[in-house]
């Protein structure tokens, strides 16, 4: 069995300056600079750690999922931030942009949108 004393996610960005601006001024998120990138304190847990990479290249899958108590307040807040939501086609989003899972049965009402890495994050109402 492995021991270990704590635990925490992380992922690759193409600049920690331009990450640590995006996640703290324009999400809201307490992001912090570390002494190798920037740590983003969303839950009250462990923080998730951002790391520059000089090659780097976006996951093709939702990397961040932030959970929301109204999802269409918090489109319209990325939105008045300047944050466009992503499209997908095949998941019937609204004009909005939201995948409305609830009413349809089949998951979460969620929406997608990047951040300046490309890295995809999303709002979502379980």
């Amino acid at each position: 069995m492995l021991t270990t004393t704590a635990a925490f996610g992380g992922y690759s960005v193409r600049d920690t300056d331009e990450a640590l601006a995006f996640y703290r001024d324009v999400l809201g998120v307490d992001a912090r600079e570390a002494p190798m990138g920037v740590e983003l304190h969303v839950t009250g847990g462990a923080p998730i750690f951002l790391y520059g990479k000089n090659d780097h290249e976006p996951a093709s899958f939702t990397v961040l999922n932030f959970e929301v108590p109204d999802i269409d307040a918090a489109a319209e807040e990325l939105a008045a931030a300047g944050v466009e939501l992503l499209r997908y086609e095949g998941l019937h989003q609204d004009e909005r942009g939201i995948a409305r899972g609830r009413e349809a049965g089949y998951g979460p009402d969620i929406a997608w949108f990047a951040d300046p890495s490309g890295n995809v994050l999303s709002i979502l109402r379980s």
